[in-house]
């Protein structure tokens, strides 16, 4: 039977990724604020090149503004503090008095990423998914909020959108119903089992949010109502509205500089998730409210603005708008990470994921996202390779994760994670640490440790990042070590986009020449640029490979390079195309004679007429390229028309020092006085470049000498007319009429 839940998330997705187009055009509504929240300036910089980088390619919608913003001092404010941030940096572009109108779409992405450290530098939410965008990038968690909440902008009055950086939710944005008054938690239905790890909603009679339930037993969330005859929970998936008259309320509390730097401090550090919507669940009350636990640590000041905080907005209900069907995908611990994309992936190509993407290979047991993997290089079961370049005599482990690493000469082993950062100071860091291990604890592969693993000084820091991996697998400590902490911190954010970028051209280039190597046909390596087109760095490494390759890649390199660029450049690729193949022919001919000693005119007129040509098999093969590679092989026969020979060719002295060359069906005729126009005879859009081959090839024009053609001519003994036609035979005919 049919998954009607995965077809209608399907479905779904795909009205989503509409919209989104939708939203580029500038057809639909669109959000008036994208806001980023960040830990600190350096990732908040991470993020900004990140967006740059689309919207120059023209991928977000234009009519958006677009910030990140950063917590104050680089100290830890928390969500609500960050939030509030938000609201004043809105409040200061619109200089409106109110929020009434406005709609913004708020994304939390300000954590460490200690359970994940691969993608501390970068931000969870720019981390990859496994899957390609229609439009042939690889998307990443951005990337699919930016194109699930295209529609909700639609689908509110105004306020703000807030998400979680970490998750990714499917849903349909139709089902979102909310234009009163307060905010709204947009909840799925999920199993109880995975409830414990999150926060639970539970509802009340007016189908609000009547209590938070956060990481309760299944014996708790029984007790207390939240499970359903079907064992299901309504999950808190992070995703929260907030409108306009809420908005006016809160922003009360921080509406000048003194109250703004009361409550968005590292002492107070609130909750978005626990200072801001606990007041609004209906079941809540002050007492409780005091006792919630906080983002930091318990104090005098946060109490107070708790207080203050029930003053203002505890008149205020959540409605609770479930999805069904919907999906929930939690990116979580690096265990969770390689479990998803590596294992349980196949649960999710109805949204298009898939163990490859953007890769020059396709494997069956193991997964990789933007990275280039070596034929020979062997990968084990259960592993997830992202950005990095994996050569030749590489031995990967099983259930390992490779992330932004130059691998050769090396072995990973099993259940190894390898991250690779370039550093501030131009060095490079690698992190090393075991699948299993969590950087909060003090342990390192299972081993117990002084402090915890975020903290330990474990990793070397090299010149290069080959070094890096061969002393970080040898647990090398003669060198400077750094910790996970340190080396996020002293992170070069700004190389980390630009070493993806370059990553991708290369394997698109590999994609080629393996297009190239397969004999597979010219439109299958244009597919591959078909949305951005080709970039000069692929057209680089191309030109760059080609220069020693053997002749069967070489010309097809340049060939293929004629068909991915347009314009005179691909005018040009394919004349060098040619040219290849004529050098090779010229290679293999003995003729090369200089007129002035061994040729002269001998008949002032010579008329040549041949017959037709019909093949019976083999026809082409004895055509270059194909002859040069693989031999050739023809069965034809002679054969008149009409009892004429239609095939003629007439050569003429002449008294002056010129050649005419002139074709009486083509309706062509030129005078030539330069040598170089004559020796240019790799167009095959030139009608007159088979006759300008046939004087090369005879040795009537030099290739390569320095000499006139005036010269030439004089001492021949006088100018050359060189006619050529065909009678009652179409050119292209394959009949013969080149000959």
């Amino acid at each position: 039977m049919p998954n009607y839940k995965n077809l209608f998330l399907k479905q779904s997705y795909l009205d989503s990724y509409d919209d989104y187009k939708r939203s580029l055009q500038g057809d639909i509504s669109t959000w008036d604020f994208c806001i980023i929240t960040a830990s600190n300036e350096a990732q908040a910089e991470a993020y900004r090149e990140q967006i740059n980088y689309r919207k120059n390619l023209n991928q977000l919608p234009s009519k958006t503004h677009y910030a990140v913003i950063p917590d104050k001092d680089g100290k830890r404010i928390g969500s609500g503090g960050a939030t509030l941030a938000v609201m004043r940096y809105i409040k200061e572009v619109t200089k409106k008095d109110s929020f009434k109108g406005i709609k913004a779409l708020v994304i939390h992405s300000g954590g460490d990423s200690k359970r994940v450290p691969q993608y501390s530098a970068c931000g969870k939410l720019f981390s990859p998914v496994p899957r390609e965008l229609p439009n042939g990038r690889r998307s990443t968690l951005f990337d699919e909020i930016i194109i699930a909440s295209s529609g909700v902008a639609s689908r509110i009055t105004d306020g703000i959108f807030v998400c979680s950086g970490d998750v990714l939710l499917l849903f349909n944005p139709l089902q979102i119903d909310f234009y009163s008054k307060g905010a709204a938690a947009l909840s799925i239905k999920e199993d109880v089992n995975t409830g414990c790890n999150h926060g639970v909603f539970l509802r009340d009679e007016q189908g609000n949010v009547g209590r938070f339930l956060h990481k309760q037993s299944v014996g708790n969330l029984t007790k207390v109502g939240a499970v359903n005859a079907h064992n299901k929970v309504d999950i808190d998936t992070g995703a929260i509205i907030f409108e306009s008259h809420l908005l006016d309320d809160l922003y009360t509390l921080v509406d000048t500089d003194e109250k703004f730097d009361r409550y968005v401090n590292d002492h107070v550090r609130l909750s978005f998730y626990a200072d801001f919507l606990y007041p609004l669940a209906s079941g809540s009350t002050l007492e409780e409210f005091y006792n919630e636990t906080p983002e930091g640590e318990f104090s005098q000041e946060l109490k107070l603005c708790r207080k203050e905080i029930w003053e203002k907005i505890s008149k205020y209900r959540i409605k609770l708008i479930c999805f069904s069907p919907a999906s929930f995908i939690h990116f979580g611990t690096t265990k969770e990470l390689l479990h998803l994309v590596a294992q349980d992936i196949d649960n999710y190509k109805f949204i298009g994921w898939s163990r490859s993407v953007c890769s020059n290979i396709e494997p069956e047991n193991y997964s990789v996202s933007n990275s280039f993997i070596s034929s020979n290089a062997k990968i084990g079961d259960g592993t997830y390779l992202e950005d990095s370049y994996v050569y030749e005599n590489t031995e990967v482990g099983s259930n390992c994760i490779i992330s932004g690493i130059t691998l050769k000469d090396v072995t990973v082993p099993d259940g190894t994670v390898l991250h690779g950062l370039k550093l501030k100071n131009g060095k490079f860091c690698v992190r090393m640490y075991g699948i299993n291990d969590n950087p909060k604890e003090s342990l390192w592969f299972a081993s117990e440790i002084d402090t915890p693993l975020w903290d330990k000084k474990l990793f070397p820091v090299c010149d290069t990042i080959e070094d890096a991996v061969h002393h970080t697998l040898r647990k090398d400590n003669s060198c400077e070590l750094i910790s996970l902490h340190e080396s996020f911190e002293n992170a070069n954010v700004k190389e980390i986009l630009p070493w993806q970028t370059k990553l991708s051209d290369f394997v698109k280039a590999q994609k080629v020449i393996d297009c190239i190597n397969e004999r597979k046909f010219y439109t299958e390596a244009c597919a591959i640029f078909e949305n951005d087109g080709i970039t000069e760095r692929v057209k680089r490494i191309l030109l760059e490979y080609a220069q020693n390759a053997p002749l069967g890649q070489k010309m097809r390199i340049y060939y293929y390079l004629s068909k991915l660029l347009k314009g005179k450049e691909s005018q040009n690729f394919e004349v060098e195309c040619f040219s290849q193949i004529r050098e090779e022919l010229l290679k293999g001919n003995p003729v090369e004679v200089s007129p002035a000693k061994k040729r002269s005119i001998a008949k002032n007129q010579v008329i040549s007429k041949l017959p037709i040509r019909v093949n019976f098999g083999g026809g082409w093969t004895d055509t270059p390229p194909h002859c040069n590679e693989h031999g050739a092989a023809v069965l034809n026969a002679a054969v008149l028309l009409d009892k004429r020979f239609p095939i003629e060719v007439e050569l003429k002295r002449l008294d002056q020092e010129k050649i005419i060359l002139t074709s009486a069906d083509y309706g062509s005729y030129k005078e030539f006085f330069d040598i170089d126009e004559l020796r240019d005879c790799s167009n095959p859009h030139d009608p007159y470049a088979l006759q300008k081959a046939t004087l090369i090839a005879c040795g009537i024009i030099p290739r390569k000498e320095n000499t006139t053609l005036s010269d030439i001519l004089r001492k021949l003994g006088g100018g050359i007319y060189f006619s050529t036609q065909v009678i009652n035979i179409p050119r292209g005919s394959g009949l013969g009429t080149s000959s």
